[in-house]
């Protein structure tokens, strides 16, 4: 059975005439009448009282007709689709993330889902955590890379990292009261009492909670308070006013690589305090390009966590 049989067969049925419909449909009466022949002989049965004028639709006739007028208004309805996207442009997929995050594992995460998703188009855009809440229930992006959990019944978080935080120290600072305890390699480790004794540049300043709200809420656990609090909008501003000798500023560890020969990162000596990386999505995003980016971030992000030395 062929569509062209479908067609032929709507149209007589439509307009109760074979002259009427091999008209419409640009086609000779003799050839219309083979086609309508044909399919009749592949269904085993008459779809039409032809010694009738006009003529009529046999009982098995009316059962075809409403089975083809969905199948003919579902094959108009694909084409509309395919239309539209083919007009819209390439299938895109949009991620939104925190400044924190922009190394370490993402540009890896990236390139391997460029790769694999064969021509989905990505897009990048930095945002909060919490704004990536909001932008994901409205389909702006499509997966989110933040630190902040934030619950929401519609969205599905998994966390890909703890992370361990380091602090970032003017170059010209004078590391007092190391921790006792240094690392295998000699490396130095700061307290957070030394560290409270200088202002600390924390970000973002708004919304909250942010990562800023984690970090503030380190030093309340072990019973502390920086001398000052400056808080500026976003990671890189902390970081010029570090290297400006306004402050110290708690970040991530993937942050070492920025402004080296300006900030001199020492890890801290609390070998638990990590942030995490949490990727969220849709709780209702079953797409193919979701699993995917899921399963890239995972692979990735765990490959970061066991190359990052253990510091229990």
């Amino acid at each position: 059975m062929e569509l062209r049989h479908l067609r032929y067969f709507e149209a007589v049925a439509r307009e109760r005439s074979f002259t009427r419909a091999a008209r419409l449909l640009h086609v000779a009466q003799p050839a219309l009448s083979r086609q309508i022949r044909a399919l009749e002989e592949e269904l085993g049965t008459a779809l039409f009282e032809r010694e009738q004028r006009p003529v009529r639709l046999t009982e098995a006739g009316r059962l075809c007709y409403q089975a083809t007028t969905q199948i003919l208004a579902g094959v108009q309805q694909m084409r509309q689709a395919v239309q539209q996207l083919r007009i819209a442009g390439p299938a895109r997929f949009v991620v939104g993330v925190v400044g924190s995050i922009m190394h370490g594992g993402l540009p890896e995460t990236l390139r391997r889902f460029r790769e694999q998703s064969h021509g989905v188009e990505l897009d990048l855009v930095e945002m909060t955590t919490l704004e990536q809440v909001g932008a994901l229930k409205d389909g702006r992006i499509d997966a989110g890379l933040g630190r902040v959990r934030i619950d929401d019944a519609a969205i599905r978080r998994e966390i890909l990292l703890h992370e361990p935080l380091v602090a970032a120290l003017p170059v010209a600072m004078a590391l007092t009261d190391p921790d006792p305890g240094a690392d295998a390699d000699r490396t130095p480790r700061v307290t957070l009492e030394v560290l409270a004794r200088y202002p600390l540049i924390a970000y973002p300043l708004m919304p909250r909670p942010s990562y800023a709200d984690q970090v503030l809420g380190l030093f309340r656990d072990h019973g502390l308070a920086p001398a000052k609090v400056i808080e500026v909008r976003e990671i890189q501003t902390a970081l010029g006013l570090v290297s400006a000798e306004a402050g110290i500023a708690i970040v991530p560890q993937s942050m070492q690589q920025l402004h080296r020969g300006e900030i001199r990162y020492v890890p801290l000596a609390d070998r638990q305090a990590r942030s995490p990386v949490i990727l969220s999505q849709r709780d209702n995003d079953a797409s193919a390009a979701g699993d995917l980016f899921r399963t890239i971030a995972r692979h990735v992000f765990s490959g970061e966590a066991k190359a990052t030395p253990t510091t229990d």
